[in-house]
This record gives C-alpha cells, sequence and structure tokens, in this order.
C-alpha cells in the first residue's frame, strides 16, 4: 500500500512539472521544411523567423525547431526581447523551453533598461537562464552603464535587481579613476561598487585607494573602507585604519579603529583610535590614544596627548630654496613628548615647523639630560632638527639632582637655556634672579651651599657640571658649609621636583602618572632678607675654574 502511495506521489511532481512547463510557439516564418537525414525531428525555418515563450520573443533569419523537445536554434541578425526592458543580440540563439536558458553566441549585446539610460552587456558567449534571472558570461565580457564600464573575465548580471557579479581580472572604468579587482559586486542602478576582494582605485596623479572590502559609490565619490584600507594622496599624504568613511570630492575622511596619517614630505605620522582628515590631509585630528611620531631627524620624537591636531600651512616663499609648505601641530590636554634629546609634560602644546618652535602651556615641564626646567609659558627652538634652546616665560626655575637630597637651582621671571650637540651648555636668568649651587671640591665631596640674589645670572657648563657664573648688578649671596645650611634655605620658593613625570622611552608618552604639585608663587622674591651679603665682585666668580680659588674666596 505504501509503495503505491509513493508511486501516486512521484506521479503528482511529475504532473505539476510538467504543467509548471510552457511550450514554445512559432509565431512565423517564411518557409517551414524538414530534412530527417540531415537534422532529425527539427523544422527548418526561414524568413522572418518569430518565436514566443512566456513573455519573451525571439527573431531570426532562420532557425530549427525542435517543436518535441520544446528548444530551438536560431541562426543570423538574432534578437531577444523579453518584456519592454531586456533585449539580447548575437549571431546565434539555443534556446530550451524546458529549462528556459538562453545561450547567445558571437557578437553577444545584452540591453537593459530604457533606452535613454541602457545596461549593455557585450561579449562573445552568454548564458540567460531567464527561470533564475541571471545573464552569465565566462570568457571576457563588458558592462557598460551611463556612468561606468566594467570588463572581467568572468561575470553575471541579475536584470530584475541590476546587480552584477565581476571576476578574475576586473577593472572599472570612470572618467575619474579606475578600479581593479579580483571579484567585484556592483549595481548599475545606485551605481555603488563592493568590494570584497583586494582592490585598488587609482585617481589619476591624486589619489590611490586600497581596500579588501567595503562599498565605494563611484557616482558621489563616498565611501567606506574596511579591513585596514589606505587612502593615499600624490602629495605623500595617506591615512589607514581599521573602518574609513572617506569622501573624495570634499577630501574627507573619518577613521576608526587602529588609525594612522601619514605625511611623506613633512615626515610625520599621527596615530589613534579615532580621527577625520580633511582637504585631503591638509588638515586632521587623532584622538583615542592619539600619538604623533616625528620621523623627519634620525631620532624620532614622540608626543602623545588626549588629542592631537595637524595642518598644511601654504605661503609664498621669499626664495626658490624655501619650501611653500609648512606643517603646524597643536596638542591638547595630557600631553607627553619624548625625544632623545629632550623630554616634556604640559597641558597644551603649539608645534610651528616653519620657524621650529615649540610652545607649550599650563604647567609646562622640560627635561634635558639631568636638568629640569619649568615655566608658566616655554618656548623651545629647534635648529637642523635638534634642540637649540629653550625660553622659561614668568616664574621659570631650572634645576638639577646633585645627590638624594641636593640640588642646583636657577629661577627667575624669564630664562633661556641653551643645548650644544646634544648637551645644556649655558643658562641665562633675567629678573630676580635667585640661585642655589653645592661647588664640589677637587675629592668629588660637597664644599657647601651658595645662594645669591640678583637681577641678571649667566651659567656656564662643561660636561653637565657649572663651569663659571655671571651675576649681575650688585648680587647678594652666601655660602653655607654642608653642616650650617638652614633649613628651608636649600629650596627656592618655586621649587619642585616632578622626576617620576618624565617620559624616559617612547612608551612611556602613553603613561599617566599623577601631577606633581605646583608651588602657588614662583621664585623668591628680590627683596627676600638673605644672611652675609656677600660683596659682588666675590660673587662674580662664584664657581670658579678651580676648588682651590674656592677655597680662598670662602676663606676671606
Amino acid at each position: 500500500m505504501r509503495r503505491w502511495r509513493y508511486i501516486a506521489f512521484l506521479c503528482l511532481c511529475c504532473t505539476a512539472n510538467v504543467a509548471a512547463q510552457t511550450l514554445v510557439y512559432l509565431e512565423h516564418s517564411e518557409t517551414l521544411s524538414f530534412d530527417q537525414e540531415r537534422i532529425a525531428n527539427a523544422q527548418i525555418l526561414r524568413g522572418n523567423v518569430i518565436f514566443r515563450h512566456e513573455d519573451a520573443l525571439m527573431y531570426c533569419d532562420s532557425a530549427y525547431f525542435y517543436d518535441q523537445e520544446n528548444s530551438l536554434d536560431a541562426f543570423g541578425h538574432v534578437r531577444f526581447e523579453q518584456g519592454d526592458t531586456l533585449k539580447g543580440y548575437g549571431d546565434k540563439l539555443f534556446y530550451d523551453g524546458n529549462t528556459k536558458l538562453a545561450r547567445l553566441r558571437r557578437n553577444v549585446r545584452l540591453v537593459h533598461g530604457q533606452a535613454d539610460n541602457p545596461t549593455v552587456l557585450t561579449t562573445d558567449s552568454l548564458n540567460y537562464d531567464r527561470a533564475r534571472d541571471v545573464a552569465y558570461y565566462y570568457s571576457g565580457g563588458t558592462i557598460a552603464d551611463s556612468l561606468n564600464t566594467l570588463r572581467s573575465i568572468r561575470g553575471k548580471y541579475y536584470p530584475n535587481s541590476k546587480q552584477a557579479v565581476f571576476s578574475q581580472e576586473v577593472r572599472l572604468d570612470n572618467p575619474k579613476f579606475v578600479l581593479t579587482s579580483d571579484t567585484l559586486l556592483y549595481n548599475t542602478e545606485t551605481k555603488i561598487a563592493d568590494l570584497v576582494s583586494p582592490s585598488t582605485i587609482v585617481y589619476e596623479e591624486e589619489t590611490n585607494i586600497y581596500s579588501s572590502l567595503g562599498w565605494y559609490n563611484t557616482e558621489t565619490e563616498q565611501s567606506m573602507l574596511l579591513q585596514r584600507s589606505e587612502v593615499v594622496h600624490s602629495d605623500g599624504k595617506s591615512m589607514t585604519g581599521d573602518t574609513i568613511y572617506y569622501d573624495k570630492r570634499v577630501g574627507h575622511g573619518r577613521i576608526i579603529g587602529n588609525m594612522e596619517m601619514r605625511d611623506t614630505v613633512q615626515k610625520m605620522t599621527l596615530y589613534g583610535n579615532f580621527g577625520e582628515m580633511f582637504d585631503d590631509g591638509d588638515y586632521g585630528y587623532a584622538t583615542d590614544s592619539a600619538l604623533a611620531v616625528d620621523w623627519s631627524e634620525e631620532d624620532y620624537a614622540y608626543m602623545h596627548a588626549d588629542t592631537l591636531y595637524t595642518e598644511t600651512i601654504y605661503f609664498q616663499p621669499d626664495s626658490t630654496e624655501q619650501d611653500s609648505t609648512y606643517r603646524k601641530m597643536r596638542a591638547y590636554h595630557n600631553v607627553r613628548l619624548y625625544r632623545v634629546d629632550l623630554q616634556a609634560v604640559c597641558d597644551s602644546l603649539d608645534y610651528n615647523s616653519h620657524d621650529s618652535v615649540m610652545t607649550l602651556y599650563s604647567d609646562p615641564v622640560c627635561w634635558s639630560d639631568e636638568n629640569q626646567m619649568s615655566a608658566d609659558t616655554m618656548r623651545v627652538y629647534m635648529r637642523d632638527g635638534v634642540v637649540d634652546y629653550a625660553h622659561g616665560i614668568n616664574n621659570a626655575i631650572t634645576i638639577k639632582r646633585e645627590a638624594r637630597d641636593y640640588f642646583d637651582q636657577m629661577a627667575g621671571k624669564e630664562m633661556f637655556a641653551y643645548v650644544r650637540e646634544g648637551e645644556l651648555r649655558q643658562v641665562d636668568v633675567n629678573g630676580n634672579a635667585l640661585t642655589v649651587f653645592y661647588p664640589k671640591q677637587e675629592d668629588g665631596s660637597f664644599f657647601g651651599m651658595n645662594t645669591t640674589q640678583s637681577s641678571y645670572v649667566k651659567v656656564f657648563l662643561e660636561n653637565q657640571e657649572i663651569h663659571h657664573i655671571v651675576i649681575l648688578p650688585q648680587p647678594q649671596g652666601v655660602i653655607y658649609p654642608m653642616e650650617q645650611i638652614p633649613a628651608g634655605k636649600d629650596k627656592l620658593a618655586g621649587f619642585f621636583w616632578a622626576e617620576q613625570e618624565r617620559p624616559l622611552k617612547p612608551g612611556d608618552v602613553f603613561l599617566r602618572p599623577a601631577r606633581t604639585p605646583r608651588p602657588g608663587s614662583g621664585a623668591m622674591s628680590a627683596t627676600e632678607e638673605v644672611e652675609v651679603p656677600m660683596k659682588s665682585e666675590e660673587i662674580e666668580s662664584n664657581i670658579p675654574k678651580t676648588e682651590g680659588k674656592m677655597r680662598k674666596k670662602a676663606a676671606k
């Protein structure tokens, strides 16, 4: 009983399948003949031959019609029409009414859409599966719409969705750019190309775009690029990121995740987890683990802040030897800088590559070798890629640790610290100039503590040690033996030691140590009373070239 039910079920399936199939009808032919020996079971048709199958019409000069098999072979001026918007042309057509498969051969064109805005597929061999609504080629073809022309070895086109799939040696030609890939999806209506394999978009002498995943609107030139995509401009600027939203027309890019903005001309790279680029790299910023790396010199400079901004400035140079562009950089909040010859922390910072000046604001502290320098505002001047000198403005103080609890100090309203060959060589203090020094004896032990107070101090150093000092005019000062230093006299009022804040290597710029409390006031007042004032001629060489002379002066 079950066997009969199974047979009955198969019969129903076969009946439903037959019912689903429709017949191919011969609509017109000027002649009809048979040749059973040459072409068995075929009607030989010639002259304005027309077939109909459902809503499709097929035209040709001649044909073999296999009515029992519900198929035909058409030859000469073949034209295939489905509805009002799809037409196919070729020299030959092989059509199976049961599978609804049309095979066009030689000089094939498939035209889809309205006459004023068609999509045209050209190839030498095309199959169109009407049941699945897909046309495909496998030996080279081209699809062209009102904006783009696409070529590939293999391709598929879906008329209803207007979606095309291309593979092997894919090339999209646009009036503005060329896109090449191994596999590409493209919609002829939206003009959007979906990138699903390593792809390159080239704007001649302008921009190259590299991406393995994402989409590119070929009409608006807007895109979303994934998987570490890259946008490279001919002027040396580029951006890379996990996700890039890029608008080529306005030159704007938004980068999310592992952002990298590079300028190979200015030799600077901006990193972060979020950022934006404007005017194709003329202006940009980075935030969320932001890092700027200057690699213009052998020794790189590393700067971190909550937010970093970079801008390219264009100007008319005074001579042909000058560059016509320079870079400005701004850093905001929790700024930390590391260079081999300079380390710094502050709240905000400006840098201008035109005059090579770096300005630090809000509690800035700089370190060079063993010296710490701070002020309300500091400017660092560069020359040939290295630090030339630093300028501290208001409440300036420089400190060097001589021993665990002994610190050489200079303070004043204004301070200049000059660096030569990577070493601090000279410090000038202007206005309310105060000093605390610990001169040493020949055996390296401390001789005492020397304090001075004047309007102007000039300190010269060699090998990180004080060589001699010039103090003008009418200085006051005192030398205390080590065992007689009064409590509180060994630190200037503006003293603070921020060693734990100092970046010691590039990775330290990302650390966030607590800021050292700053004194409420800066350097000591010049009117403060000092003990045992010394004569100006004695203080002028307060730290002499030999310790023997120091002993003689102390004896006086």
